[in-house]
Order: C-alpha cells, then structure tokens, then sequence
C-alpha cells in the first residue's frame, strides 16, 4: 500500500509498505477523509518524539471498515466510522483518566504507521471508533476526531463555570473549540487571539466576545487591560510556544486554572513569571491529554447533531483526492494566512 511519511527527520515523502493485518478484536479501514494537525508538522519536522524513520503520518481520520477481527461485535465491513487520534487498549485494563494510558493511546504516527495510507489499523475497534451518522459531513466528522475533542478538553481541565471570564491562547482550530466549549460551560466573557478575518469570523460564531491581536502588543498586557487589570477565571492553553503557559500565568487571577492541551514541540523550558505567580494563594495548571475512544466520539456526535457545536466552521480548505495529503500537509506547515484547518476528502 502507499502511505505517506516521515522518511527520516525533516524529510516527509510517499512510501510503499505491505498492508496491515487486523487482529481479532481489530479493524483495517480505508480513509474517507483525513486531515493534518500541527503535532504531525512537530513530530516530521522538529523531532519531538523518539527517532522516527519511515513512519507514515497523521492521527485524523474518517474510514471505511474493510476487515474485522473474529472477535469484533459491534462494527462489520462496509461501516463508515470516526476514528479518534486517541485509541484506548481495553484488555490492557487501560483508562481514559490515566495518563500513561493515554500516551500510549496516541499510537498513531507514534508507535505505529498513521492514517495517512491507502489501509490503516484500528486496535480494539469496538471501543474505539463511533458510526458515522448520515447527516454529519465528511468535513465535521473528521474534526471530531481531534480538534473538537481536544478543544473541549482545555475547558474540562480549567474546570470553566458560569459567568466565568476566559482567555484562550491557541492554535486556530483547536482555540476555536475552546472558545465554543467554553461558551457551552456559559463563560459571560471568552477573549482570544485573531488575526484573519476567517478566525475572527468564526471566533465571534462560536462566542468570543473579544478578539485581540498579537501585533497590537503583548498577550497578557491587552488581556489584562480589556480586564481592567482584573485578569481572567481562567484560562485555555491550546497551542503557540511555551510562551502561552507565561502568558496565561500572567493573566490568571489568584485562586484561577489554567488548562493546557497544547502539545509543544519544542522548546527545553517552560518561564513561570515569579511577580505574577500567586504565592499564598492557589493557582490551578493542569495539562493532560486529550480522552480517546468511542464512548468520547459519540458524545461529540451528539453534540453536533443538536446543533450544538458545529465544526464545520472551522474547515477552510478541502482537498480532493489521497495524493492531496501531501498539499495540505504542506499548508500546515507554512501557515497560510488564511488558514484554519484544511481537509482532504478521498
């Protein structure tokens, strides 16, 4: 099968490998819809994980069931399934609330090849993938995968209340999701940080009620002016540099959380301000990641078709096509100005 790659550190390319053997309580899909997230330019380009060769990329994804184990009971060939970044190991006695767990379960372009091929493996499928309802596109769907989930779970662990004032400091897609968590919690005040007129048209769809810009002068600085100096409740750390945890620290009132979902890339150290870090009085920085599994993916379907959250806002390009995964890996990685998240449709 073709596939495409990390080939050795900063060099991405096409592969042919043999196609994967589904196990008995496992799955072989082929993809729908895929799409690139930051972590696969980290984990190609800036050697954030252990040294990878010939390993196909991409956690995103969208299938067809085309082979199932003996002893799979839930899904059967012909299926079409969201598949989530996170995949948990049920006869491991794993669990989505323990961290090491949940490390393993990013086996994708981790551990083992990724989504990114003609065929892909699904461990313990039946706790793993939800069906995909008729009337959720390709292009929502997919974003439940990763960007939706992981969005949400910045809220979760910043444990956002009512009438709670947030700052989100993130990625576009990912921030763009907390800020609809976060309005979902019934946050009075979400700010996030917008520069396109895309983002800051979806930003003000999902909720945000400001949107400030990096060039205007420093994050904390603007946030803790449209505060009046009061700071926020809390705040979301879903993307950038190590800069937003400094940031967010700086912006947090006394007795605030912080939820961080950003997976950073780079960097040796994280600078916690001393002046702004409360000494006798409680800040809360929690950083886990994001939940997998089926169970997590049919909540978030559900979300959607009550018209809840709808992801599709958050979509700018799409491809057609699978030797498109290389094109919009590329935009992912050079950042196009009018960017938020492109997919590629099979």
């Amino acid at each position: 099968m073709k596939g495409f790659a990390m080939l050795e550190s900063n060099k991405v390319g096409w592969i042919e490998k043999e196609r994967p053997i589904a196990g008995p309580y496992d799955a072989i899909l082929r993809p729908l819809a895929l799409a690139p997230c930051i972590s696969d330019i980290y984990t190609a380009y800036q050697s954030e994980l252990n040294y990878r060769e010939n390993l196909i990329l991409g956690h995103e994804a969208i299938g067809e069931i085309i082979e199932v184990g003996e002893k799979v009971k839930d899904f059967k060939t012909g299926d079409k399934v969201i598949v989530p970044a996170i995949t948990l190991d049920g006869r491991n006695n794993s669990s989505d609330n323990n961290c090491a767990q949940q490390i393993i379960g990013r086996k994708f372009s981790n551990i083992k090849d990724g989504v990114f091929s003609e065929y892909f493996h699904v461990n313990d499928v039946d706790m793993n993938v939800a069906l995909l309802p008729e009337d959720i596109s390709l292009e929502s769907a997919i974003m439940l995968t990763d960007t939706v989930s992981t969005g949400l779970h910045a809220v979760e662990l910043a444990e956002v209340e009512y009438n709670d004032t947030v700052a989100v400091l993130g990625t576009p897609s990912i921030g763009l999701m907390a800020v609809a968590g976060a309005k979902l919690k019934g946050a009075k005040r979400i700010i996030i940080v917008g520069a396109n007129k895309e983002l800051i048209q979806a930003a003000k769809f999902y909720g945000a009620t400001d949107i400030i810009y990096h060039k205007d002068g420093p994050i904390s600085d603007q946030i803790l002016e449209l505060t009046k100096g009061e700071g926020v409740d809390k705040a979301l750390v879903a993307g950038m540099d190590s800069d937003a945890i400094t940031n967010a620290v700086k912006v947090v009132k006394p007795g605030g959380y912080i939820g961080n979902v950003n997976h950073f890339g780079s960097g040796e150290k994280f600078s916690v301000p001393r002046l702004e870090f409360p000494s006798d009085t409680k800040l809360s920085i929690t950083g886990k990641i994001t939940p997998g599994g089926r169970e997590r993916m049919e909540k978030q379907i559900e979300l959607v078709k009550s018209g809840l959250i709808d992801p599709s806002k958050i979509v700018t390009h799409v491809f057609h096509g699978f030797e498109k995964i290389e094109d919009a890996l590329e935009m992912m990685k050079t950042k196009s100005w009018d960017l938020i998240k492109p997919v590629v449709i099979l």
